[in-house]
Formats: C-alpha cells, structure tokens, sequence
C-alpha cells in the first residue's frame, strides 16, 4: 500500500451540477458534493475532515474554495 494518493479527477456535468459544500449547523461536519442545477437536489461526494480534504476536492473538481456554494 502507499503512502501517496494518485489524484483523480472527478467527473461532472457542469451544465447539469455545480460543487458545493454543505455544513452541519449542529456538529459541523462538511460534506462535499454537487448540487443538481434543476432539482436543487445535494449529492454527497466525500466528507471534509480538514482543509487538506477541502483542497483536494477543489482540485480535483478544478474550482476554487470560493466558488463553492456553502449549504446549511
């Protein structure tokens, strides 16, 4: 097993879905994912544990931390 995770990039309609981020007002936990642009609909991706987690969604999403759409 290795130490090193291969960066994979995550496939997504972006006509269709837009990365966001929803937050847990009572524990705080972060869940990663995409929201379906005509539903309105969140699909879990990953959970954040940390900003190491946060950066490698961005990057393999390629987007910004600010261009997430923060959920509630």
């Amino acid at each position: 097993m290795s130490i090193f995770r291969k960066k994979k990039k995550i496939e997504y309609d972006s006509e269709k879905q837009k990365p966001a981020l929803k937050t847990s007002i009572c524990t705080g936990e972060k869940v990663a994912g995409f929201i379906d642009i005509d539903t309105g609909k969140f699909h879990d991706y990953m959970l954040i544990k940390g900003s190491q987690d946060l950066m490698e969604f961005c990057d393999n999403c390629n987007v910004q931390v600010a261009d997430l759409k923060k959920i509630v």
